[in-house]
């Protein structure tokens, strides 16, 4: 009961706004995405420095009912409505929600224009797409992020600091599972199993737990094994695949975006779920849903020799935050710090988001499916 009251204790309070600096960071929404509302516009309305100027859809009657559903003064529609946000002058910096296929064109585009910008996961459809970004957003002086949210959750945070305490040891393995029942949380038709738009479940699901074992092991995988079933050609529904991460730490992944199977006694479907799995060398730790932590997580910690527990961390032990913010306002304060020149509490680098593309290609390549197609995009 306690849990259950303080889910909507949470779930209420991040529907509020606050009052805003005189000189706000001014957001440019780059699509009127399905996302856009969790990762940019409710966060922004309770963070004192972002306000959300201008949104640009395809479709002008999508921006204009986007627009007024969310209070956005500046709409854009049309052919030409992505290139004229970009170019606005009274736009800041663009959050790119766009379909992966078009990340590395739009977002070089903001970035010749100045712009700073936060570009949803995964960054690109390949390494050197990545690379490409960060060399232009370095080159420009401006901040260039990707938009992995639970970096910056305190959960997330909380389960490496156990790890690092080294009470359980060094790490012996960790297995990572993500299973959705793809009829109930993917539309029909959806962008993310269009091939040419860069879709696959790798690409969708992969980062989540192979950027979270990254961080906690503080290293970078290698491919051992991969296999893949696909939906249609090129298109991945599931994959199994081996890492090794660090010293000889082996990694299970497995990643079923149309999760089928049935649970005991055949009656219902296996309910999805998000896990990731510790092995130390005396005892385990696993935490339940790392791919929304604000939602609701449940660390355990399980010693060989001892009795186990269960905790959670919604509120950081330092710095600003509250109980109540989503993984993605924690995101929006370390991006806003980071534009404002203050050293955010955490932050994702470029070398992070080159590797875990590196990491989604050689999974590909090891499963025996191609890369997904590369922009022929040039400044």
């Amino acid at each position: 009961m306690a849990s259950l009251a303080s889910f909507i204790k949470r779930v209420r309070k991040k529907s509020s706004f606050c009052q805003k600096n005189t000189n706000p960071l001014r957001f440019g929404c780059l699509g009127a995405a399905r996302i856009a509302p969790d990762a940019l516009l409710q966060p922004a309305l309770y963070h004192e420095d972002v306000i959300v100027v201008a949104v640009a859809a395809r479709s002008a009657q999508r921006a204009t009912t986007f627009g007024k559903q969310w209070g956005i003064a500046k709409t854009y529609g049309g052919p030409d409505a992505y290139e004229r946000l970009v170019n606005d002058p009274d736009v800041d910096a663009i959050y790119n929600p766009l379909p992966n296929s078009l990340h590395f064109e739009w977002t070089l585009k903001a970035l010749a224009a100045g712009k700073h910008v936060l570009c949803e996961k995964p960054m690109a459809d390949t390494a050197e797409e990545a690379r490409a970004m960060f060399n232009l957003a370095e080159e420009k002086g401006l901040i260039l992020l990707e938009a992995w949210q639970p970096q910056f959750h305190p959960a997330i945070h909380r389960v490496k600091a156990i790890v690092d305490e080294g009470l359980l040891g060094k790490i012996v393995s960790l297995h990572a599972y993500i299973g959705v029942w793809g009829w109930l949380f993917f539309i029909k038709n959806d962008i993310r199993f269009n091939y040419d738009l860069g879709g696959g479940a790798l690409m969708d699901m992969g980062p989540y737990p192979i950027n979270l074992m990254r961080y906690i092991t503080s290293s970078s995988p290698t491919v051992e094994r991969s296999f893949a079933i696909t939906r249609s050609q090129d298109i991945d529904r599931l994959t199994d695949t081996d890492l090794i991460y660090g010293e000889n730490i082996p990694a299970k992944m497995v990643l079923d975006s149309d999760m089928d199977g049935w649970g005991p006694f055949n009656l219902l479907p296996r309910m999805p779920k998000t896990v990731l799995r510790i092995t130390c060398e005396r005892g385990t730790v696993e935490i339940h849903n790392f791919v929304l932590p604000h939602i609701w997580h449940s660390i355990t910690v399980i010693p060989k020799n001892g009795h186990s527990w269960t905790e959670k961390a919604y509120k950081p032990t330092e710095g600003r935050g509250e109980e109540w913010w989503s993984a993605y306002r924690f995101q929006l304060e370390a991006f806003v710090d980071k534009v404002r020149g203050r050293d955010p509490r955490c932050w994702r680098t470029p070398e992070e988001s080159i590797d875990e593309m590196r990491i989604i290609d050689e999974i590909y390549t090891k499963a025996g499916l191609p890369l997904r197609p590369q922009s022929d995009f040039s400044l």
